[in-house]
């Protein structure tokens, strides 16, 4: 994964390498799914639930630079593996799930990683981060998934797309459906 995925993509700052190393993909799958838990694709983990492909965690890590001043907020795809990744990196890490995630919620949070692509970000996130506190998520778009960064504005987060890549949609975070002309 670090050679054939990780490297050729162009992540390679040594601690986000060292980070994918250390936490075992395989620990955060079902025991049928441990032989897949490395390739290039995201593992389904039932329940609408997967584990992302390691080159988005890897990039979401390589963009985030937590630090250990960085008070986490992370919203969990289902795996967990995410808030493995950032644990020991950033002063503290608080994980959620998306449904959490709509509700009213402690604030002072200095970065905020999705594990998943989001239609929107609810106003519950926005408010949980600090003045300027930064945002890491996958988006979508017509569509297409991408990795984004951000930070959070008067008028919520705003988002800078960075690179389009496979990333498991949270269907909690679609748009209401409309009818337009």
């Amino acid at each position: 994964m670090i050679d054939s995925q990780l490297r050729t993509s162009g992540v390679n700052a040594p601690w986000v390498l060292a980070r994918m190393a250390a936490v075992p993909r395989e620990d955060f799958v079902p025991e049928a799914a441990r032989a897949v838990a490395y390739t290039d694709r995201a593992v389904p983990l039932g329940d609408g639930r997967a584990l992302a492909a390691p080159l988005f965690h890897a990039q979401m890590l390589a963009e985030a630079r937590p630090t250990a001043e960085d008070r986490v907020l992370i919203v969990d795809g289902g795996s967990g593996y995410l808030p493995a990744l950032v644990e020991g990196l950033a002063a503290s890490v608080t994980a959620i799930t998306p449904q959490e995630a709509l509700e009213q919620g402690p604030g002072g949070f200095t970065l905020l990683l999705v594990d998943g692509a989001a239609e929107t970000l609810p106003e519950t996130l926005a408010a949980r981060l600090a003045e300027h506190g930064r945002a890491v998520t996958g988006t979508v778009t017509g569509g297409v998934t991408r990795l984004a960064l951000g930070q959070k504005t008067a008028d919520g987060i705003a988002l800078l797309a960075l690179a389009e890549m496979g990333i498991p949609r949270l269907s909690a975070f679609d748009k209401p459906k409309a009818w337009s002309f």
